[in-house]
């Protein structure tokens, strides 16, 4: 779900080997692999600066070659020709910043350090081409005399608008600001998610007395005994990844270290050291609002939006205010409930940030005789993916067939995409496991994009999905929570909308932020519907289907949490818009202050802090959803709605349905407007009511 925007270096070769002859370098040419897939098995660190290098010079003549052309500026020669220029370049970034975010290493972080501000300046070089913009421009200007298709007219407006919003229209003077801006934001970028996954790996909660793991589940205390084993300590380790720090606050009955993990938790990059995101923040603020001022707009907000289905930040704030009032009274009265648990018990104390799971659990079990342990051994990783196979085959009739292709590490899973009629659509990487090289998430990416070749034929996408699961421990295979089992599911919608994508261009295939999770949030409601609970969720031991009673129990969970969930995740939303809505950032002294003032804005209590802080929010300090995480829940007023038109017709499979999906939703790309595809789909534009019905906000 994440894409880096990168750009070039120049590295020493005392510091990484320069001598690899071209014809040994993957990167240089196509890949000659099954499927075109990476040839990991010969791909090698010393590979990727030549291959940087090779691309940076391979696109530069590419563009001087349009500049130089004779021949009248037409869509061909300028507008095709720009869009899939760079192939080497495309090809080599594709693989490290995949390689970078699931299995880095400090050679590989360090050619990440060089690489990013040269990259940025290689786009500058492009996009403030003055020559290669007037190219653009003039093919622009002609266009509706031109005879193009719909996909040729959006990617020729779509180009000239990427020159535009890139500072093509901007003084000379100004532009030269914008390349050092540019630059300095990506290094930023870049700081700041190494410091991240610095911080997430710095903290080991060490136990070594076997009573502070009271409460703990079996399971993950045989976890946390392998993390001290493979770090040579005795003992017990518990970590900041999900898998670890969730499942111990969630049982463990030892409030103090519950405390200081949570503390550890929520300060990831507020330590006041050497990986601390506090400066890089402020910096990164500051600078977009630079940017935004360059290009004729009073805040970084007001510029992104243009680009998205919400288009300004009023519409925004008016939106998660909808939904914040009626979140934050549900959450309230959670949290007054779990109060009265408390103070029920033998010790009374106020209930804090760190007690919030532990005595959900406790709700779960007292009143709905249910928690998260039952469930686990039905939710064997392996199975839940055969239940999203099936849920994909039942929908569209497309089967998945796991293959021996070369991998980047040994755990990852490789698979081909079969569609119903026989055709092959493509290649799937699953890579379900933290590691220490893995930055913490869920993500889904592609090594290849679905186009077509300038000879005309399909070029298949070759996408991936990344997890940081419960692990497999010892002789217990890998369980997953409920959590993590949705997630893989909307993981796995993302892969489909890279699979089934259907469009020639490059620059055609993307769509909003505010758009791209549909396709992959409308894939969790099938989830735990209680038909596709029957053909996947079976006991790892017994090979028993999940009893109904187990079912039922779900069902009558319902919306019970669902105020602490949509107000985590609200607080955070409000967090990244307040910070890209600054037109002037003269009183941002600190970062963490400007997080307080604006969470007691909207009366956020106290025991639920944001779901991403300040310091370790890499969705927006990292890029790729800046003043867009909003996008999560906006893309969930269209999958509450679009899940509505399969129980309109009284069936979760309904073939008619799925196949409309397909076709006005994940195959179009972004050759059509957003809403535009889904009133396609819908025949209406969605309401909010769904939604609120969905988590139990209109009651």
């Amino acid at each position: 779900m994440k894409y880096l925007v990168v750009s070039l270096c120049i590295v020493g070769c005392a510091v990484y080997s320069c001598t690899s002859p071209k014809s040994s370098n993957p990167f240089l040419s196509e890949f000659d692999t099954p499927f075109g897939v990476p040839p990991f098995d010969l791909i090698k660190i010393s590979h990727y600066m030549p291959a940087f290098e090779a691309g940076i010079q391979q696109q530069l003549d590419e563009i001087d070659a349009i500049i130089n052309s004779k021949r009248s500026p037409d869509f061909n020669n300028v507008i095709v020709a720009l869009d899939r220029s760079g192939s080497i370049l495309r090809r080599v970034r594709a693989v490290f910043s995949a390689i970078n975010s699931a299995e880095t290493n400090d050679s590989l972080q360090a050619i990440d350090r060089e690489i990013t501000p040269r990259l940025a300046k290689h786009s500058d070089d492009i996009f403030l081409n003055m020559d290669l913009f007037a190219k653009v421009k003039a093919v622009y200007d002609k266009r509706e005399t031109l005879r193009l298709n719909e996909e040729q007219m959006k990617l020729t407006e779509e180009t000239y608008k990427r020159f535009e919003r890139s500072g093509a229209n901007l003084s000379s003077e100004e532009q030269e600001k914008l390349r050092v801006l540019n630059e300095e934001i990506s290094t930023l970028q870049l700081l700041f998610r190494q410091n991240h996954l610095a911080e997430t790996n710095g903290f080991h909660l060490h136990i070594t007395d076997a009573t502070d793991l009271s409460g703990i589940p079996q399971v993950h205390v045989a976890a946390a005994a392998e993390a001290a084993a493979r770090a040579n300590r005795q003992g017990w380790l518990f970590t900041l990844h999900n898998p670890s720090v969730m499942p111990f606050l969630q049982f463990a009955d030892n409030r103090n270290l519950r405390q200081q993990i949570h503390a550890a938790y929520i300060n990831r990059g507020n330590n006041d050291n050497a990986t601390d995101n506090k400066d890089v923040v402020k910096q990164l603020v500051t600078k977009r609002l630079e940017v935004a001022n360059l290009m004729g707009h009073a805040t970084f907000a007001e510029f992104a939006l243009q680009e998205r289905m919400a288009k300004s930040s009023d519409i925004v704030y008016s939106f998660l205010d909808q939904l914040w009032t009626p979140a934050l009274e549900r959450a309230n009265a959670e949290a007054a409930y779990m109060q009265t648990i408390i103070n029920n018990g033998a010790n009374r104390f106020e209930l804090e940030a760190w007690d919030w799971r532990y005595f959900n659990e406790k709700v779960l079990k007292e009143n709905f005789d249910l928690d998260e342990e039952m469930l686990r051994p039905y939710f064997k990783a392996e199975n839940v993916l055969d239940g999203i196979f099936y849920v994909c085959n039942r929908l569209w009739g497309i089967t998945f067939v796991e293959t021996n292709l070369p991998k980047y590490h040994e755990e990852v899973q490789t698979f081909k995409c079969i569609d119903e009629d026989g055709t092959f659509l493509g290649i799937l990487y699953i890579d379900l496991f933290p590691r220490p090289g893995k930055r913490s998430g869920a993500w889904c990416g592609s090594f290849r994009m679905q186009t077509v070749d300038n000879k005309g034929k399909h070029v298949t996408p070759v996408t991936y999905i990344v997890c940081n699961f419960t692990r497999p421990s010892g002789n217990t295979p890998a369980l997953l929570s409920l959590d993590e089992t949705e997630t893989y599911f909307h993981e796995f919608g993302h892969a489909l909308h890279n699979l089934f994508r259907n469009v020639t261009y490059f620059g055609t295939a993307g769509v909003p932020r505010d758009f791209v999770e549909l396709p992959s949030q409308i894939m969790e409601h099938w989830a735990f519907e209680p038909q596709v609970l029957k053909i996947y969720a079976k006991h790892y031991q017994t090979g028993q289907t999940i009893p109904d009673e187990l079912i039922e129990k779900m069902q009558n969970v319902g919306k019970y949490g669902q105020g602490f969930a949509t107000v985590e995740y609200l607080a955070s939303s409000y967090i990244d818009m307040d910070f890209h809505v600054l037109n002037n950032v003269q009183n941002l002294h600190n970062v963490m202050d400007f997080e307080k003032e604006s969470m007691d804005k909207i009366g956020l209590i106290r025991q639920i802090p944001p779901r991403h802080r300040t310091t370790h929010f890499q969705h927006t300090f990292s890029g790729g959803y800046t003043a867009g995480y909003y996008s999560y829940i906006w893309a969930a007023v269209l999958d509450a709605d679009a899940f509505e038109a399969f129980k309109e017709k009284g069936d979760i499979f309904h073939r008619a349905t799925a196949e409309a999906f397909r076709r006005h939703i994940l195959e179009p790309g972004g050759i059509k407007d957003a809403m535009e595809m889904y009133v396609n789909f819908r025949g209406f534009e969605p309401g909010i009511e769904p939604l609120l019905r969905k988590r139990g906000l209109t009651e």
